[in-house]
């Protein structure tokens, strides 16, 4: 896999989403690296991405409570478990449950596989509540897919949480999440 600086050249075939993220990150002045690769649904599809551009993808998991009244993005570390109990409690929702591919599109624009914390850019109405486990902020870069699973970006984790949550009027929640057996 080739690592590139920004966006591509050549945007031929590329979704609307994509070169949206791209357009996004560009205007906040905020700068990525790029590869593209096949499509990467799992994170152990991730784990070759991961080696290219030299961090961890982070886990990124749709949640919302049994009424479907709420939904969470919560960005992890790609190698923790996720326990739905441990996070229930320090958010005060009980009943969390993975949220449907209808909700993925409907609030980030972003299909089962794609997810990301670069949807937020599609939720106008801030109907999705960000959630961030603490581990993710004590890595330098983060890495997220631009809206489609087809590239993966490596950005400082300072300008996800310092630039680019703010621009998108979202609010984090931290959390702890040990991810243990």
């Amino acid at each position: 896999m080739t690592i590139y600086n920004g966006r591509p050249e050549n945007t031929d075939g590329r979704l609307e989403k994509e070169i949206r993220t791209y357009d996004y990150l560009d205007n906040l002045g905020i700068e990525y690296e790029r590869v593209d690769h096949e499509a990467a649904e799992t994170m152990e599809a991730c784990k070759a991405v991961d080696e290219a551009i030299g961090i961890e993808m982070c886990k990124n998991l749709m949640l919302c409570n049994r009424q479907k009244t709420s939904f969470y993005l919560l960005l992890m570390p790609g190698d923790k478990k996720f326990k739905t109990k441990e996070l229930s409690s320090q958010i005060n929702s009980a009943r969390l449950s993975f949220a449907e591919a209808e909700d993925m599109i409907k609030y980030l624009d972003i299909v089962p596989g794609s997810l990301s914390v670069m949807g937020l850019i599609n939720d106008k109405n801030n109907d999705v509540k960000l959630l961030i486990d603490e581990d993710v902020l004590k890595a330098k870069y983060i890495g997220c897919h631009p809206c489609v699973n087809t590239s993966s970006l490596k950005i400082l984790t300072a300008d996800v949480i310092e630039r680019f949550i703010p621009s998108t009027n979202h609010d984090i929640t931290i959390v702890h999440l040990v991810g243990e057996d």
